[in-house]
C-alpha cells in the first residue's frame, strides 16, 4: 500500500516538476525576448540621437519702429530700437526731451540716441514724445501719465518683444525733471535701475527759483497755474526722493541761466543725506550744456553708468 502511495506520489511530483520546468522556460524566453527588445529598442534609440543634427539656437533679431502710437493724441508716440539677439533680461533706456514742458521733440535726442547706440549695442532704447503743457494745461500729472504709459506698454509687449521689465532714463532740462520726478514718485514697481538728470530742475521751492523775479523763473510757476507750496514739493524730485530712490546721476553748469546752480547742489546734498547712490558732475563755467572736453567727461561717465546698471554681464 505505501508503496504504491509511494509510486502515486512521485509521479504526481515528476508531472508538477515537468509543468514548473515547462513555465521557468517559457517566461525565460519572454524574459529573454523582451531583454532583446529594451537593449534594440534603447540602443537604436541612442544611435539616432547620437546622430541627430544639433538644434541651432534661434536668432532674435534687431528691433525698430518709428513713432509707435501709445495713446490717442499726436504726440503720444515713441521710437523703439531693440538689439540683435536679446534676451528677457535685456533692459531699455528711455530717452526724455527737454523744451521746459512746453516745446521738443523726441528728436532732440538724436545725439544721445546715437552715442547710446554705438557704446552699447545691447541696451534697448526708447525716445519717446509727451503731450505739451500750456497755460491752463499744467505738465503734471499730463507728462507723468504719458511716462507710465510709455512704461505700462512696454510692460504689457515685454514677451512679444523679447525684453526685461527694467529699465533706465536719460532725460535733459525738463526732461531730467520728468525722469526724476517719474522714478522717485512713481515707479510703484520698482522698475528705474538707473536715472540720469542733465540740467533738470529739481526744487521749485527753492528760494532761487521761488523768490526770484526772474520772468523765466516765475513762468515756470504760471504754467503749473501758481499752485500752492504743497503742490510744488508734490512735483519737485527734491522732495520726492526717499532712501530706496534708484541709482542717480546729475549734470550741472554753474552758469546755467535757467536752472540755478543751488538745485544741482541741494539735490546731490539730498541724496547723501538719504543714502542713495549717485553721482554729481558740476561744471563751474557752463550753462545749460555744453560741448568740448567737458562733454567727453559727461558721456563717459553716463556710459559707466550704464554699464553698472543697465547693460546684462
Amino acid at each position: 500500500m505505501l508503496r504504491v502511495l509511494y509510486i502515486y506520489v512521485n509521479k504526481q511530483l515528476q508531472v508538477y516538476i515537468n509543468s514548473l520546468q515547462n513555465q521557468v522556460m517559457k517566461h525565460s524566453k519572454k524574459v529573454i525576448f523582451f531583454t532583446l527588445f529594451l537593449t534594440l529598442y534603447f540602443g537604436c534609440s541612442k544611435d539616432s540621437a547620437d546622430t541627430e543634427a544639433p538644434v541651432e539656437p534661434e536668432v532674435v533679431e534687431a528691433y525698430e519702429a518709428l513713432n509707435v502710437a501709445y495713446g490717442s493724441d499726436t504726440n503720444q508716440v515713441f521710437d523703439i530700437y531693440l538689439p540683435k539677439n536679446r534676451t528677457t533680461s535685456t533692459k531699455t533706456l528711455i530717452l526724455v526731451h527737454g523744451g521746459s514742458w512746453v516745446s521738443g521733440d523726441k528728436a532732440d535726442m538724436n545725439v544721445i540716441k546715437a552715442f547710446l547706440a554705438a557704446l552699447h549695442p545691447d541696451v534697448g532704447i526708447i525716445n519717446m514724445n509727451y503731450r505739451l503743457a500750456g497755460l491752463g494745461n499744467p505738465p503734471i500729472p499730463m507728462q507723468t501719465d504719458d511716462i507710465s504709459a510709455v512704461v505700462e506698454y512696454l510692460s504689457a509687449n515685454k514677451s512679444s518683444l523679447i525684453i526685461s521689465d527694467n529699465i533706465g532714463f536719460i532725460g535733459i532740462s525738463a526732461g531730467a525733471h520728468l525722469a526724476l520726478l517719474w522714478s522717485y514718485a512713481y515707479d510703484v514697481n520698482t522698475q528705474v535701475d538707473m536715472v540720469c538728470s542733465i540740467v533738470g530742475p529739481v526744487n521749485f521751492t527753492d528760494p532761487a527759483y521761488y523768490e526770484s523775479t526772474n520772468p523765466e523763473y516765475q513762468a515756470i510757476y504760471q504754467l503749473f497755474g501758481n499752485p500752492s507750496i504743497e503742490f510744488l514739493e508734490s512735483v519737485s524730485p527734491f522732495h520726492r526722493a526717499t532712501a530706496s530712490s534708484p541709482p542717480t546721476q546729475l549734470f550741472y553748469g554753474g552758469m546755467d541761466p535757467l536752472v540755478p546752480s543751488s538745485q544741482g547742489n541741494d539735490m546731490d546734498t539730498r541724496l547723501s543725506e538719504l543714502g542713495v547712490t549717485h553721482q554729481f558732475q558740476f561744471y563751474p563755467e557752463e550753462g545749460h550744456g555744453w560741448e568740448g572736453p567737458n562733454q567727453v567727461d559727461t558721456v563717459t561717465k553716463i556710459s559707466t553708468y550704464i554699464e553698472t546698471y543697465i547693460e546684462v554681464e
